[in-house]
């Protein structure tokens, strides 16, 4: 096979894992409309679908910049482009496993994990570009625990502000405000995580020489391809985990929803403005963990939010040595 045709079998496999990527990540959007009853399944992945691709309208292509750096890419090296494929293939792998158990873990820490667990199977630790892998490892910790503040800071002055006001107008008020919630934290996950997938295909176009080292970006039809398939994979959804995140941590009201999800936009947000790809999974499951500790803290379901947790500890390593396997195993066969 050409270079050229292995990088665009490349671009293929990078819109796979994107399209799981939706498919795995469809829960955080909808999870706490669904929950609440605001909408019903069907209704919400619609509603997350068509925000996941108006994203592409609105964010520029900081974070695919960054992801395309997480490893030193030598242009027109033939082996780089496996070292991609490898990265991709412990990030399929990691989602896949963890949608069967229904826990939500991270889909970027996954691509993540497994582009550096190839990077320094082919080249050593001295691949890793530290300057773009650290601030978004710091975030692994920083994006839960925003949205675990601005979930708990919300919620507070929402009871503050309606304190006089009866629970069943309450509940009539957030179950509007949590349609426009929903849609902002969709958009926030959209513009995230779609651009992780064109980051990827960046990196892949350089190391097969279609695109030079010192290209600024990709064409047009990269960005269009990878949010459409992120909102193909959102409209497939992801039931197993949709129970788990918006029924399973702790019990939710519209205006608990409300909170979560627009705590989790305004981190979405920023993060993505700072060029810095997050886990939606970890700002969410935080967001919700905030609400729920305002509300009544003997109301979150420890046991399954630590199990979260561990999900969130075993990503990277795990995707990492995944994709360290399949670089060897390509190796072995003579791949490059």
């Amino acid at each position: 096979m050409s270079i050229t045709a292995l990088v665009y079998v490349t671009i293929g496999v990078a819109l796979l894992f994107d399209i799981i990527n939706g498919f795995h990540d469809a829960a955080n959007s909808i999870a706490t409309v669904v929950s609440t009853r605001v909408l019903s399944p069907r209704l919400a992945v619609i509603w997350a679908t068509i925000f996941n691709f108006v994203a592409l309208f609105v964010f520029q292509q900081g974070v695919a910049n960054t992801i395309s750096k997480i490893v030193t890419i030598q242009a027109s090296d033939p082996a780089f482009v496996w070292v991609v494929i490898s990265g991709l293939s412990g990030a399929i792998v990691w989602n896949l496993l963890t949608w069967w158990w229904g826990l939500p873990s991270s889909s970027s820490h996954a691509l993540i994990g497994g582009l550096s667990g190839a990077g320094v199977a082919y080249g050593g630790f001295s691949l890793l570009n530290t300057a773009k892998l650290y601030p978004t490892l710091q975030w692994i910790i920083l994006a839960p625990l925003l949205g675990l503040l601005l979930g708990g800071l919300i919620m507070y002055i929402i009871y503050w502000v309606f304190r006089g006001v009866r629970p069943n107008k309450v509940d009539r008020v957030f179950r509007i405000g949590q349609l426009f919630s929903a849609a902002a934290y969709s958009l926030g996950h959209g513009g995230n995580d779609a651009q992780k997938t064109v980051g990827v295909i960046w990196a892949v176009m350089v190391a097969g020489g279609v695109l030079p080292a010192s290209a600024k970006g990709v064409p047009y039809w990269v960005i269009v391809a990878s949010y459409s398939a992120m909102a193909f994979g959102t409209a497939l959804g992801g039931q197993r985990i949709i129970k788990t995140m918006g029924m399973g941590i702790t019990s939710l009201k519209p205006v608990g929803g409300f909170c979560a999800n627009l705590a989790g936009a305004v981190t979405l947000f920023g993060a993505t403005g700072l060029h810095v790809p997050v886990s939606t999974t970890h700002t969410i499951t935080g967001a919700i963990v905030g609400v729920g500790s305002v509300t009544k803290l003997r109301g979150i379901r420890w046991g399954l939010a630590t199990r979260i947790v561990w999900a969130w500890i075993f990503t990277i390593p795990a995707a990492g040595a995944v994709g360290a396997t399949v670089l060897f195993i390509a190796h072995a066969c003579g791949a490059y």
